[in-house]
């Protein structure tokens, strides 16, 4: 059964703030730890951690028709609801605040914190917020929502989830968009008219902090469970029989389940040589409304309407040597500053020094250091962390901070749907394949080739941010 909704602002349309705050899922610095000291990491890069819910989009399943109004004319597209499955089991159900970029079909989608999108800077993101939780799907009484709303006619599940993204779209990409159905446009400006800022929710699941350090024969972390799930399920490293690691609680009590605020340690033998393990966190839980969704193929920006139970996961590692500095390095990007925040943490009592995009740091031993690497906007990055010792720790991705209307204005494009429909003084009822419309041949084939060179490098960044009681 999917979540509730809310209602959104005036029509007043406020510009939407759409610089940049986007949070990366702290990456686990992987790094090998050899025999005397800090050794190199494999060289293939830092895996993505995706903390959350990971999803496949099945495409615009409930949606109406909308116009946007621009200097060249207006446009008719396609405004509602996306459906997704998750892997590992469950659907959500999403509104899209990036109307200018494609849907890819079939894009596989990772939950992420608002800092890791457009709406990190968006100072109107808490009332994109409370649109979700006022308003369809998350209020599927749609007789009760038009009389609130002040609708004059019957509002169907198509007018509700067109009149629903026409109101978020006001506030994520600062557009001049109408619902083409009257209703669904009453209801937009309702929504629009009466939202409220509300708090960014919490992740679904995540680990913090992702990464953690020691030496043999010790606890090493803690590592801090968070979520809303009722239970989750903690699974050791893939050789935990092989090397003897364990994870325990604070008493040292094996652990294979947690809650939220739970803190968990990697527990390693004394005699263990210099590695690395990793443990898995997994639940079943609705996704909160409001998280937001990315891809790794510049699909447009996914927000959520509503969640079933679905699967969540997480991971975490430990990094352990006899001797010398053990650094536990994460990342995560930082759109207000943009670039990507690299966290570096010293478990040693010596001082540790890194190089990173030609700088040299040093962190105290027992503290941590954040240095931000600066980047450019919408393009691919591959860096590598270097130390003593031969330490090396490579983190790839692509920062996405802008949406695409901020960036080019307002000509609006979707690969996956017909030509845009000019429009007269009457619009025609017509639904376009996905939200926003298609763009030009050479539009295409430029973002075609740009994905091939992207593949599928992708920084997922996890953030956990306290998110106080709505009203």
């Amino acid at each position: 059964m999917f979540a509730s909704f809310s209602a959104g602002p005036a029509r007043g349309r406020g510009p939407a703030r759409l610089a940049a705050g986007a949070l990366v899922t702290g990456l686990v610095a992987t790094a090998v730890l050899a025999g005397a000291g800090t050794a190199a990491a494999a060289d293939e890069g830092t895996a993505p951690d995706h903390s959350g819910a990971a999803a496949t989009i099945g495409g615009l399943k409930t949606y109406g028709a909308a116009v946007i109004r621009g200097a060249a004319g207006d446009q008719q597209v396609s405004a509602g609801l996306f459906e997704m499955s998750v892997e590992g089991g469950g659907m959500l159900q999403t509104y899209c605040v990036d109307i200018q970029t494609p849907t890819q079909k079939d894009a596989k989608y990772h939950e992420t914190a608002w800092s890791g999108t457009s709406l990190g800077t968006n100072e109107d993101a808490g009332r994109i917020r409370w649109i979700l939780r006022n308003s369809y799907p998350q209020v599927n009484d749609l007789a009760a929502l038009a009389k609130k709303a002040g609708v004059r006619g019957r509002l169907t599940e198509q007018d509700a989830a067109a009149g629903t993204q026409v109101a978020i779209w006001r506030y994520s990409d600062d557009v001049s968009v109408d619902a083409v159905d009257p209703q669904a446009e009453q209801l937009a400006d309702y929504l629009q008219k009466n939202a409220r800022d509300q708090a960014e929710p919490k992740a679904s699941l995540a680990l913090d902090p992702p990464a953690v350090s020691g030496r043999p024969g010790e606890r090493i972390g803690p590592v801090t469970v968070r979520t809303d799930a009722r239970s989750v399920t903690v699974s050791p490293p893939a050789d935990a029989t092989t090397t003897g690691v364990r994870i325990v609680d604070e008493d040292g009590e094996p652990v294979t389940t947690a809650t939220d605020g739970s803190r968990i340690f990697f527990e390693v033998p004394e005699d263990a040589a210099a590695d690395t393990a990793e443990l898995t966190a997994q639940a079943s839980t609705t996704v909160p409304v409001g998280r937001a969704f990315v891809s790794e193929s510049r699909s447009q920006t996914q927000i959520l309407a509503g969640s079933s139970e679905s699967t969540v996961s997480a991971t975490a590692s430990a990094t352990w040597a006899l001797k010398g500095a053990i650094p536990a390095l994460s990342a995560r990007e930082n759109c207000a500053e943009v670039g990507v925040d690299v966290t570096v943490a010293n478990q040693d009592d010596e001082p540790f020094t890194f190089e990173v995009a030609g700088e040299e740091h040093t962190v105290a031993g027992g503290e941590s250091r954040t240095v931000t690497v600066p980047l450019s906007e919408d393009r691919p990055y591959d860096f590598t962390v270097t130390g003593p010792n031969g330490f090396e720790q490579r983190f790839t991705g692509m920062l996405d901070c802008l949406t695409r209307a901020a960036e080019i204005g307002t000509t609006t494009h979707t690969l996956t749907g017909p030509s845009p429909t000019p429009l007269t003084d009457t619009p025609t009822d017509t639904n376009l394949a996905e939200t926003g419309s298609s763009s030009a041949t050479p539009w295409i084939a430029g973002t075609a080739i740009a994905l091939v060179v992207l593949g599928g490098a992708g920084l997922v960044i996890t953030r956990r941010r306290n998110t106080p009681s709505d009203d």
